[in-house]
């Protein structure tokens, strides 16, 4: 089963990963830039426990074997 996500709620939507490292489990997307079609070019998600940053491809956050929608 996929997630109910749309590129316009991705910003400030926070996941869990499924299989956490570096302490790294709850994330939040900090950043999604879209291009003229509306079609999503970038989307940065941020440890909350780290706050590192990294890009991330939007629809990989579908993927309930990576990533879970809220926090767990």
């Amino acid at each position: 089963m996929q997630h109910a996500i749309t590129p316009k709620k991705l910003l400030n939507s926070k996941w869990t990963s499924v299989s956490p490292k570096d302490k790294e489990k709850h994330f939040i997307v900090t950043g999604v830039e879209f291009d003229e079609e509306g079609r999503v070019v970038e989307c940065v998600i941020e440890a909350v426990m780290t706050q590192r940053e990294q890009d991330i491809n939007w629809r990989d956050l579908k993927d309930p074997k990576v990533w879970k929608m809220g926090w767990k």
